[in-house]
């Protein structure tokens, strides 16, 4: 009788074979860094993908570490739909924690699995080009985000430079304007358009719940797989509201954009990388274009 690792990999087989030099854009919220083990493990499947010779593009956010760096300070963060105001006062504290901490702890996690990677930020030649955002509608009225950015567009050479030369990006969403001005961007937002601009093949999503939840107060209502018009109810009955909404949106940047697949998965549940890539029941939730 077979065991399970021989059967696991016959399962995995096909996927090998349809996966093996395309692009993955991974996400990774700030709040996954701040657990060790699961930051270990998750760079441990990307490790893993890497050698099956699949090219791996990280994009991370920081926001955990941005808040905590900014209460120490004493400045309090306020968020409006889920996104948050970025004042000139903790522009600062967003970079350090950003660009610093959270890229730091990455790239020492790469460094312990002999990963090659390199740390860029939308800021290094202008791979993300950005515009200040002008104060918005929102639920709360007109906002303005303060030093927040919109994305104008990508360039992906120094990207595609990395990935010819087997090395895996790290990229963090702090970019700027044409003027040098220093911006605050969504990173959800931010590899969504990677993804698009690269060409890649899957948009994975890595963040605290298990996936999209029927009901955000049951960890245990995981919807498996979503269309972008089941995606937009959710949305439009609320079940899909604050931290969700950007992801929401940077899902259908991607799928309306040409990336096959966006992917929102755990990083608290095990191997969810590798099981949500190579098994056909996945650990998260699958969306797809109509």
């Amino acid at each position: 009788m077979e065991n399970s690792p021989v059967q696991a990999l016959r399962h995995a087989l096909p996927y090998l074979e349809h996966y093996r030099g395309k692009l993955f854009v991974i996400k990774c919220g700030g709040e996954a860094l701040e657990h060790t083990a699961h930051l270990a493990s998750l760079v441990e499947q990307i490790a893993v993908l890497h050698q099956l010779g699949i090219k791996i593009i990280l994009v991370h956010g920081g926001g955990a570490q941005a808040t905590d760096l900014a209460k120490k300070l004493g400045y309090e963060p306020k968020f409006v739909d889920g996104r948050r105001i970025t004042t000139p006062e903790t522009l600062e504290t967003t970079i350090m924690a950003i660009n610093g901490a959270a890229q730091a702890t990455i790239l020492a996690a790469c460094r312990k699995q002999n990963l090659t990677a390199v740390g860029l930020s939308g800021i290094d030649s202008g791979i993300i080009q950005a515009s200040k955002r002008p104060p918005v509608k929102t639920s709360e009225g007109t906002t303005d985000f303060g030093q927040v950015g919109d994305i104008q567009g990508v360039n992906k050479t120094p990207i595609e430079n990395l990935l010819q030369a087997d090395t895996i990006p790290i990229v963090s969403p702090i970019s700027a304007d044409n003027d040098g001005q220093i911006l605050n961007i969504n990173a959800d937002d931010v590899a969504a358009q990677i993804a698009t601009h690269l060409g890649a093949t899957k948009l994975i999503l890595i963040t605290s719940p298990r996936g999209i939840l029927s009901d955000p107060s049951d960890a245990n209502s995981l919807i498996s797989q979503l269309t972008l018009t089941d995606l937009e109810s959710l949305q439009t009955d609320g079940t899909i509201s604050t931290g969700m909404l950007p992801k929401s949106k940077a899902i259908r940047t991607a799928l309306e954009s040409g990336v096959e697949r966006v992917h929102v998965i755990s990083y608290q549940f095990p191997d969810s990388l590798l099981t949500e890539v190579f098994t056909n029941e996945g650990c998260g939730t699958l969306i797809l274009n109509d």
